[in-house]
């Protein structure tokens, strides 16, 4: 069997069998991407193992928050733990959004353990071209 040690993770390990999971009030974060994709903007962010009954997402004015709750699995009375490296809990993240977003229209989808919001720019945020009228004002002009 090999063995590999990563002392971070180790303490990591040791701070939360201390300090115990996330919970509601105290939750642990979780990773994420974001990036602009066209007229939208996508934020994903790692959930894996969590049932999708078990996330949470608000916006509230431009605040972004997502909760997640990992359980741990069912098990049988005489099942031992030999190891147990996955962390169970509540994670949590807030983002702040732009005002350029349109956070009426964000859709949400949780595949293979990544939730993924997608969130339009808003129609008034868009590039647009402006007509510019001559002096004489019969004539308009492209700008």
């Amino acid at each position: 069997m090999l063995m590999r040690t990563d002392p971070f993770r180790e303490l990591d390990r040791l701070a939360q069998q201390l300090m115990g999971p996330g919970t509601w009030s105290r939750p642990s974060a979780m990773p994420m991407d974001a990036y602009r994709d066209g007229d939208q903007y996508v934020i994903a962010f790692d959930l894996p193992g969590i049932d999708p009954d078990a996330l949470d997402i608000d916006v509230e004015r431009n605040m972004l928050t997502v909760r997640a709750e990992r359980r741990p699995l069912p098990r049988s009375e005489n099942a031992q733990t030999e190891l147990s490296e996955r962390p169970l809990g509540v994670f949590s993240r807030q983002v702040v959004l732009a005002d350029t977003l349109d956070t009426e229209r964000i859709c949400a989808d949780y595949e293979a353990g990544v939730l993924t919001l997608r969130i339009p720019i808003a129609e008034r945020a868009k590039p647009r071209k402006i007509s510019v009228r001559s002096g004489d004002g019969n004539k308009e002009l492209d700008g």
